[in-house]
């Protein structure tokens, strides 16, 4: 297994997304990128620790690549919008890659100067490609969030669209039992 973290916004919702593609092990929402030794989540909402919410994701590289999980990352955010994803407002929402190694550095960096060039988006991307240098697990409550609390207003409204456009793109790279 190969780790890879990613600040793509609030870690609920993107933590349904990867936890859905075939070859993705496990799915640990976190912090990192901050000041703050363990920083709990109501800290890092408060946009003073400078941590961002973001996923470990733990991964079988024979059956998922990183560039594959790059895919899967540019497209389930906004990585024009700086601090902010939707109503999510404040650095720790930021679009980042904490890579974990200097080959993840490059392949972040090649497909970030390739979706800048193909003019996908009118504004420039503002994705931070930098080191993960400490990671803090969210508090237990956090985990496996959507499939948990799937009835609340937050995942029926923000989560669920957002997961069904996913399925859609990229059904090819679904869990068996994911796939519609």
């Amino acid at each position: 297994m190969e780790l890879a973290t990613f600040g793509n916004g609030c870690f609920w919702c993107t933590e349904a997304v990867f936890q859905e593609l075939e070859g993705v092990e496990t799915v640990m929402p976190g912090y990192t990128g901050g000041q703050v030794e363990n920083p709990t989540y109501k800290q890092v909402c408060s946009g003073t620790t400078g941590h961002a919410e973001v996923l470990q994701v733990s991964y079988n590289p024979d059956k998922i690549s990183y560039e594959e999980l790059l895919e899967v990352f540019w497209a389930t955010h906004d990585p024009t919008t700086l601090n902010r994803q939707g109503n999510d407002v404040g650095t720790q929402y930021r679009s980042a890659v904490f890579y974990h190694n200097q080959e993840q550095k490059q392949l972040a960096e090649k497909y970030k100067q390739e979706l800048e060039a193909s003019g996908a988006y009118d504004d420039p991307i503002v994705t931070e490609i930098v080191p993960l240098e400490k990671f803090y697990p969210a508090e237990n409550y956090h985990v496996n969030y959507y499939n948990t609390h799937g009835h609340e207003p937050y995942c029926s409204f923000v989560i669920r669209p957002k997961l069904d456009k996913f399925r859609k793109v990229f059904q090819q790279k679904l869990k068996a039992g994911n796939q519609k």
